[in-house]
């Protein structure tokens, strides 16, 4: 991914760290600003802090493989520490739902040394312990990859806006490849996972999901990974890390791991 990204400042949005609030936001606070999105959540993990995520089948939350892993040992988290808080806004949720089986895209690396390569297929499904069926937490569609110039949203929470999921629908894909967009959307930490929409015809689907932000040229800018192709790898992956759990024993896949370190910028 070198040749796309030739001035690019790249932090992963791990937990922690400083942050800002980002202008362009618009904050979802009240029942009628949240309708249509309260299939978008808060993923609490443990005692690690948060991501975000988003519904994409009544028992299937789609984030960022990273947030599954410990930044500072590298180590998965356990599903059973990890809570998907739908909709939540103002300390409470439409549904609460603990996690009974997560896993990362098979070719995602969260070991690897170059932090751009982590970026590549940063993508998991989390299977909730029971479906969420409720008229107002539809699940979302998927849809295919975005091009460069077309117009994206994100609904995200983040530090210093975790209270309340905040919607930004004016920004566009600026570049983009195979594994990764570049998009002009303000993200911050917290926000890995969140998804990223394409809008026709009056339906939102998911096309992408945030991994990374970053600045190139001094420009801050958001790191993306297309949906529509890792996906179904993806799925697969859920489906055989349920081979061999049996009598209700919750299995955990752990896909791939090592050491990480935290949030921090780096140049390519």
């Amino acid at each position: 991914m070198r040749h796309l990204f030739p001035h690019l400042l790249l932090a992963l949005l791990a937990l922690g760290g400083a942050a800002r609030a980002q202008d362009g936001m618009v904050k979802l606070e009240t029942a009628d600003d949240s309708r249509g999105w309260d299939a978008v959540g808060k993923l609490i993990l443990g005692k690690k802090g948060f991501c975000t995520g988003a519904l994409i089948g009544p028992q299937l939350v789609l984030t960022a493989a990273h947030c599954l892993y410990d930044k500072t040992t590298g180590v998965q988290i356990h599903p059973d520490e990890i809570e998907f808080q739908a909709g939540f806004r103002n300390g409470r949720a439409v549904a609460y739902r603990r996690v009974s089986r997560a896993v990362a895209h098979p070719d995602y690396r969260f070991s690897a040394e170059d932090r751009l390569e982590r970026v590549t297929d940063d993508l998991a499904l989390l299977e909730l312990s029971q479906p969420i069926r409720l008229p107002s937490l539809a699940p979302f569609e998927t849809g295919a990859a975005p091009v460069e110039g077309d117009p994206v949203g994100v609904v995200s929470y983040a530090q210093y806006r975790e209270e309340a999921p905040s919607i930004q629908e004016g920004c566009e894909v600026l570049a983009g490849e195979r594994q990764a967009l570049i998009l002009t959307c303000n993200v911050d930490f917290g926000s890995s996972g969140a998804p990223v929409f394409s809008f026709r015809d009056g339906v939102a689907k998911v096309v992408s999901v945030i991994s990374a932000k970053a600045e190139v040229d001094g420009r801050k800018v958001a790191i993306a990974v297309p949906l529509a192709e890792p996906l179904p790898a993806l799925r697969a992956a859920l489906e055989d890390s349920k081979v061999g759990s049996a009598g209700g024993v919750k299995a955990v896949s752990v896909l791939s791991g090592g050491n990480g370190s935290g949030a921090k910028f780096v140049k390519p």
